[in-house]
């Protein structure tokens, strides 16, 4: 028998819909069993987008510097949340300035000699131009074979595509990581919807997206537009004020584009307030 202390909090039970007595969402052996999370529409992966504010609204410090916002309870519900998804999103932006490893560690210890694990989510870095340094901790925890290896999504490769990037591109690959590549719209990013289509393409059924800025923008203004790129969307409020230099991830969104969305449920984590919404359904 599992300890209850190794199962996810009822809070994520609730939102995501899953039995208290399953555990097979959450644990695995050799292999990853079925998910619990599945999109309505088949051509794309169920998506929560989530992330830690301060009162005042800011995810991060003056110039992107992180900041310590999670409490330990609401970060340890983040990392219960991680097992129940495929993959794990971050923009390069956040991988660069944050250095972050994407990865389950804070969750408490199974007995010893136990036989599962807890399932990792695959590490996803949205970084069109391969930005990303090969000495991250992405790339040397999967070296050192206690994370799985990364894909970095990038633009498509052009018959014309200059040296550095393919340096790049080589570097990374020999570091370890995949380079999954997108085609990008008329402005240079890589729409959402084409984003998601290629990730379910690879296998991909379930998809936590955590940020940073751009890409909580993104995600928010493709789901206005195309009301199809994500499911949940679950945020932590932490009791802090950052203040005028921090980054924000509203300013830049039009109020009337905004996706419709209901309250689901709203629970305290020590001190931190999480909550969690949905988006008004789509297919009835």
């Amino acid at each position: 028998m599992l300890e209850m202390a190794t199962s996810p909090p009822g809070f994520l039970r609730r939102v995501y819909d899953i039995p208290t007595d399953s555990s097979e969402t959450i644990y695995t052996g050799d292999e990853r069993k079925q998910g619990c999370l599945l999109s309505p529409d088949q051509g794309r992966p169920y998506v929560t987008l989530t992330f830690a504010q301060s009162l005042d609204a800011k995810i991060a410090g003056m110039g992107g510097k992180q900041l310590a916002l999670s409490g330990k309870e609401s970060m340890l519900m983040t990392h219960w949340m991680r097992t129940l998804h495929d993959g794990i999103l971050v923009g390069i932006g956040t991988a660069l300035n944050d250095n972050p490893q994407l990865n389950t560690r804070h969750l408490p210890p199974f007995p010893a000699g136990f036989s599962h694990r807890y399932h990792l989510p695959r590490p996803i870095i949205l970084d069109t131009h391969l930005s990303l340094s090969v000495d991250c901790k992405l790339l040397t925890n999967f070296k050192a074979g206690v994370g799985r290896r990364p894909w970095i999504v990038a633009s498509l490769s052009s018959n014309g595509s200059d040296e550095l990037r393919a340096s790049r591109r080589s570097s990374l690959e020999a570091a370890g990581a995949r380079i999954v590549e997108v085609g990008t719209s008329a402005d240079g990013r890589i729409p959402i919807p084409a984003l998601l289509v290629k990730l379910r393409g690879l296998g991909m059924q379930s998809l936590m997206v955590e940020g940073g800025a751009r890409v909580i923008q993104c995600f928010l203004a493709a789901e206005a537009q195309h009301r199809n790129c994500i499911d949940t969307v679950i945020v932590t409020i932490a009791p802090t004020i950052v203040g005028k230099d921090g980054v924000a991830y509203g300013s830049n969104l039009p109020s009337d584009t905004l996706p419709a969305m209901q309250h689901v449920e709203t629970e305290l984590f020590g001190r931190d307030a999480v909550v969690a919404l949905r988006i008004h359904q789509r297919y009835l």
